[in-house]
């Protein structure tokens, strides 16, 4: 695979360059996001007739995949090198993922379809590979990876306005949930459009006209959107889950253009900043915390056992952030510095 943008021509993309802006905000959100899917899969909330700990969890992961398509499209705008994006993305999630998925699907005794369904991320997709004790949870990081694949795919065909095309197919992904009554699936094609929504928020905030959306977004407080969002995440309200991406995207971009007050200093706290370092590691190890004695007896005493997890949960992701996962990354860095360097040669190479 070749480096695309040495051939780019100048004029309306050039704006786009220098360093990629950093939203302190994003961090904020992220840390809540993880909370939000801890919250949701590990503590009762509320008496179990309301639903609220489906709602809450759902509301985690549409934040969640706002923030990874806002990123991700963000970095493809000023770095829009296809190969060094794979590169730094697959150091970031194969090593953890795969390591995760070979222990913990190790301990439950899962098939071997169980294995190569969740290592090449295709397991939330039918007739799914998905372990109960497992490697459930996992469906999301076989969405993301498979949006990877695509949308660097479509950079590398059609280069950094092959991006334009990413809102018109969110509409399609909502489309086509309305057609097949979709409210909430985990198969790709009837839950990327949280991605795409992120996706689309990216591309608004950074393509030159982002004053608009400014002006949209700025009368709407974010708690507001917050409240909309738990609605459009609860099963009862299945009429409103087909909003959930926009309520979400739009949710982030309030707090993107207003940039002030107490929620937005909330968010660029070191506490939320901290948790938002380790939140891939917390999300991949929650999953088998309370595996054996962690989750046997009555409900009173799993949830008694509750502290432990959580222990465990964060103990385990501050080590595997900062020592196994850190090689990695930094591995990855390498990496995509040699191919970039190798790249600039062949291009500045004579030609015989």
């Amino acid at each position: 695979m070749v480096d695309t943008v040495s051939s780019e021509p100048l004029g309306y993309w050039e704006r786009i360059s220098g360093k990629m802006p950093h939203f302190s905000a994003l961090d904020g959100w992220r840390g809540i996001s993880i909370l939000l899917v801890l919250a949701g899969h590990m503590l009762p909330l509320g008496p179990k007739s309301l639903q609220m700990n489906g709602a809450i969890a759902a509301s985690g992961m549409a934040i969640f995949f706002t923030l990874s398509g806002f990123l991700i499209t963000s970095t493809l705008l000023y770095q829009p090198s296809v190969a060094q994006f794979l590169i730094r993305r697959f150091c970031r999630i194969l090593p953890l993922a795969w390591l995760y998925s070979l222990v913990a699907l190790t301990l439950v005794r899962a098939s071997f379809g169980d294995y190569a369904g969740v290592m090449l991320f295709y397991a939330n997709l039918p007739p799914f590979w998905l372990n109960p004790k497992a490697t459930a949870h996992l469906w999301s990081l076989c969405v993301e990876m498979q949006f990877y694949v695509a949308v660097a795919a479509l950079c590398f065909f059609l280069r950094r306005r092959g991006l334009l095309a990413l809102p018109v197919l969110c509409l399609m992904v909502t489309a086509n949930r309305i057609v097949y009554g979709e409210a909430t699936s985990i198969v790709t094609w009837f839950r990327v459009d949280e991605i795409l929504s992120g996706a689309t928020l990216a591309l608004l905030m950074h393509l030159p006209g982002s004053e608009k959306l400014r002006t949209i977004l700025r009368p709407i407080h974010p708690y507001v959107w917050f409240a909309l969002l738990v609605g459009a995440s609860h099963d009862r309200l299945p009429w409103l889950n087909y909003a959930r991406p926009y309520i979400a995207a739009s949710m982030v971009g309030s707090t993107l253009v207003r940039n002030r007050g107490h929620l937005s200093r909330a968010l660029a706290s070191s506490l939320l900043r901290s948790i938002a370092k380790i939140s891939y590691a917390l999300y991949l190890i929650h999953g088998i915390s309370a595996y054996g004695w962690l989750g046997s007896g009555s409900t009173v005493v799993k949830y008694a056992k509750r502290p432990i997890s959580f222990a465990i949960t964060f103990v385990c992701a501050h080590f595997s952030t900062n020592y196994y996962e850190k090689y990695w990354m930094d591995l990855g860095k390498q990496w995509s510095k040699r191919f970039a360097a190798s790249a600039n040669r062949v291009a500045a190479a004579p030609e015989r």
